[in-house]
């Protein structure tokens, strides 16, 4: 695995801003037992007070400078660079415009299969770089006018995932960047994935993930989380984790995708790094959203979010549902007492077949990732270990029998 020399760099330049409210901070539990490490976890252990705080997200946006194609570091003055990124491109396919124009019939808005902030990615069919007579499908993802900060997305991708390579990462096959009578287009390439999100199977509009499929997909985006964050020379920290960026192969593997937002974790002997707070209300850890200090514990929060998505079937900020139902650890909170609340928040979708043993204890997972204080929080190397035993112990996707249910008592230790 080669290395590229870059640290970290300051988020935004100073410009404009837009206000995102981020209204409450939901999940926050007391400290105590959190010392436990994983293999002594107790899951019998469900219920825990929040705390909710109130603050104003601001993320400031420039014009963009396409002759400004590097950014300095806060912590540093080394800078991501064309230089630097020439290091890694060897790994990534450098296509033409009208390659990708052919692949996606001029963008035809009939292959468009998804639209965001960062603009409009379509299905595509290439060559293969190697058997000219085969044919690969791939979703190509086309930047909008986003300004500098766009562009800074895209070029981060290109730096992190053209060095980065692993079965729960979706592999970025190559990328444009060339100018036409609009103005610059800088595009990204990236494998397709069939199955599209795990938000999307979700929704009410799809059939629900099996219990079982639910669990691997925990493990998946764990698994790929720990490598980030632990399995190369360097950290990666995703910092938009959620589960519309989670996505899912023709064999329901969950590989994490949309690194524009990813930062380097801090260096040796420094806690944090600090940044403009980006990313999507409902996810960020409360201590980020309220100082801008980023670290890996940041995505252990979101994850633990995402571990009651999987639960319960619901999305973190949901204004559809009742007043009390909109914020889903605020509602999940009031239903960590007993075991016949716990039951209630299970999303009902799965017609009472899952394993009732396993959602506790993927729920205390859960509570262990959202904890108030991110120190004592575990790392993700720690949960994955914890969510292997899930699996390992869950291979039947079904509810447990009424008469070993009305035993009362709560699942037993890890």
């Amino acid at each position: 695995m080669r290395c590229f020399s870059c640290l970290h760099e300051t988020d935004i330049p100073k410009g404009t801003t837009k206000s995102i409210s981020v209204r409450s901070s939901p999940f926050a539990s007391t400290d105590r037992d959190v010392r436990k490490s994983g293999s002594e976890l107790n899951s019998e252990n469900l219920s825990f007070p929040f705390a909710s705080t109130d603050r104003d997200v601001r993320k400031s946006r420039s014009e963009l400078n396409s002759e400004n194609l590097s950014y300095v570091s806060a912590k540093s003055s080394m800078r991501i660079s064309l230089a630097s990124m020439s290091q890694i491109q060897s790994n990534l396919r450098d296509f033409t415009l009208d390659e990708l124009k052919t692949a996606t019939r001029n963008f035809s808005r009939s292959l468009m299969i998804g639209e965001g902030g960062f603009g409009c990615v379509y299905r595509g069919v290439i060559r293969d770089s190697e058997a000219s007579y085969k044919r690969i499908d791939v979703a190509v993802k086309q930047l909008g006018g986003r300004g500098l900060q766009g562009h800074k997305e895209w070029l981060t991708e290109v730096n992190f995932l053209g060095i980065v390579e692993h079965q729960n990462l979706v592999k970025l096959v190559g990328y444009c960047a060339e100018d036409d009578e609009r103005g610059i287009q800088r595009i990204l390439v990236y494998e397709y994935m069939v199955n599209r999100s795990v938000q999307d199977h979700l929704s009410q509009f799809k059939a629900p993930l099996p219990w079982i499929t639910r669990l691997k997909i925990a493990q998946d985006a764990a698994r790929g989380l720990a490598y980030l964050h632990e399995g190369m020379e360097f950290q990666i920290i995703f910092r938009d984790f959620k589960s519309s960026n989670i996505l899912l192969d023709d064999e329901w593997n969950a590989k994490l995708s949309d690194f524009g937002l990813a930062r380097l974790g801090p260096c040796d002997g420094v806690s944090h790094i600090s940044t403009a707070v980006v990313g999507t209300v409902g996810y960020a850890a409360p201590e980020y959203i309220q100082t801008g200090r980023l670290t890996a514990k940041s995505d252990v929060w979101s994850y633990g979010v995402f571990l009651y998505e999987l639960i319960t079937g619901r999305r973190p900020m949901d204004l559809n549902r009742p007043k009390n139902e909109q914020k889903l650890l605020e509602w999940v909170r009031t239903h960590l007492s007993d075991i016949k609340k716990f039951e209630l928040i299970l999303d009902p979708r799965l017609n009472g077949r899952y394993s009732l043993k396993s959602a506790q204890k993927l729920a205390a997972i859960a509570n262990r990732c959202l904890i108030r204080h991110p120190k004592l929080r575990p790392k993700m190397s720690e949960v994955l270990e914890m969510v292997n035993r899930v699996v390992e112990k869950s291979r039947i996707p079904y509810k447990e029998s009424s008469q070993k249910m009305a035993m009362g008592g709560l699942p037993d230790k890890f």
